[in-house]
């Protein structure tokens, strides 16, 4: 009997880690739908940045409330999870605090006070979090394109940490009453020992089970955790380091220039050159796009794809967005989310058919309207407001591109801007001979 809990668990860690590396198999094939980019240069600013806003959180406290607990639930849950060593080894091997007999008392007592304190602090986070969601009603929060399974997904987020804090504190206190009765308590428990007198009252059957109990329960629920991201928008715990990490670097604002737009004023100044490549500005021959912008997620690059799984849906970008702010559809989160779900979309038929099969949809109507499209004002409050280097505005330039340079479909005071630039080299409507006009006066 000795033995079956050892192999149960053996059985649970190959079954999670197994279900979790096929989830970021599937998910990095996804990402790699899109058509490839270069965001190797400048690699040391690129660490730094990466271990600034990913590591150390650099752009959470913005918001000082919420940043503040975000940042003490991320330290408290990789700290607690320190302790994912000690329940391993116990699990594999049988044993009952390994640390316990490789430390020595005193750091092992502060590795346990810490645990706890951090464990304590986590749980009471996640319960303003939730306060905060739920009761309070942050606006940026309870926006209608969070109804139904976002609004949900965050609370059961909440629940699911909360228990698994739960569950710690119950293990601690049921094993620390134990070990007092036999007279060998390892660890010091500022908050388990709470729980003392309570549970000091239980027989010893009854405290095993309570601690092997809460013990499967929160392993359990750490490898349910784990696997449940792919399905969830915390999948940001995992993409944020290399979402940062390949961040557009250039200023913002700044417009890309397409080779393929390049190479056509080339052809018409030699018409010796290739019409069915492209010259990069690096000098390497590309076979030329089979068209200008984007209408689906396979039109997006790799990185603007990563972007949609690592969105946290917090909603900063919404929150500063003035096109939302004054009424209009566009929401820069929800631009995040639709491409995120067209992209899962897709990863299903995949998984359905061994290939893509065309179904139908876009992402341009389907998921994204031309109005919210058109209602951005490219000001750049939402990239600079994401705290994980999200670009929702490169989504739009590209779609926006798509529709003027292969469907000739801007909205007409863009057109008649356009047409007048044409042929009056201004945006105005009136003679180029009169364009330096204001110069001469007063």
């Amino acid at each position: 009997m000795h033995y079956i809990d050892n192999i149960l668990f053996l059985t649970l860690m190959l079954v999670g880690f197994g279900l979790f590396f096929r989830s970021l198999k599937e998910l990095a094939r996804n990402v790699n739908l899109g058509r490839d980019i270069d965001r190797s240069d400048r690699k040391k600013e690129r660490w730094l940045l990466m271990g600034r806003v990913a590591l150390g959180q650099g752009k959470m406290t913005k918001r000082p409330i919420s940043g503040i607990l975000h940042i003490l639930v991320y330290l408290g849950f990789i700290i607690v999870n320190l302790e994912l060593v000690e329940i391993f080894i116990d699990g594999l091997f049988g044993t009952h605090r390994f640390l316990a007999g490789v430390l020595s008392m005193p750091i092992y007592n502060l590795f346990v006070a810490v645990l706890e304190v951090m464990a304590f602090l986590v749980a009471v986070s996640i319960v303003i979090f939730f306060i905060r969601r739920n009761i309070v009603h942050v606006r940026r929060l309870n926006m209608k394109e969070l109804l139904g399974w976002p609004k949900n997904d965050a609370n059961w987020i909440l629940v699911i940490e909360f228990s698994l804090m739960f569950a710690f504190f119950i293990m601690n206190a049921s094993d620390l009453v134990m070990m007092s009765r036999k007279g060998e308590v390892h660890g010091f428990y500022p908050i388990s020992q709470m729980f003392f007198s309570l549970l000091g009252r239980l027989e010893g059957s009854t405290l095993h089970i309570l601690e092997k109990g809460a013990w499967w329960f929160h392993i359990i629920g750490v490898f349910f955790f784990m696997n449940y991201l792919y399905y969830s928008k915390h999948l940001h715990i995992i993409f944020a380091f290399p979402n940062t990490w390949f961040a557009n670097l250039q200023k913002k604002g700044r417009f890309n220039n397409l080779d393929s737009v390049t190479q056509e004023i080339k052809l018409m100044m030699d018409p010796q050159a290739d019409p069915y490549t492209v010259t990069s500005a690096e000098g390497d021959s590309q076979v030329a796009p089979d068209k200008f912008g984007a209408s689906d997620v396979f039109d997006l690059n790799k990185i603007q794809l990563l972007n949609a799984y690592s969105c946290t849906e917090c909603g900063r970008c919404t929150a500063v967005c003035p096109a939302n702010i004054t009424g209009k559809k566009l929401s820069p989160r929800l631009i995040m989310m639709a491409t995120r779900d067209r992209l899962e979309e897709v990863g299903r038929n995949i998984n359905k058919n061994g290939k893509f099969v065309e179904d139908g949809k876009k992402l341009l109507d389907d998921y994204i309207s031309r109005e919210e499209l058109w209602a951005c004002t490219t000001c750049n409050a939402c990239v600079e407001a994401c705290p994980v280097m999200i670009d929702p505005l490169s989504i739009i330039f590209e779609m926006r591109r798509y529709l003027v340079m292969e469907q000739s479909a801007a909205p007409q005071p863009l057109n008649m801007m356009m047409t007048n630039i044409e042929n009056n080299a201004a945006p105005w409507q009136y003679n180029q001979a009169d364009r330096l006009n204001w110069a001469y006066e007063n």
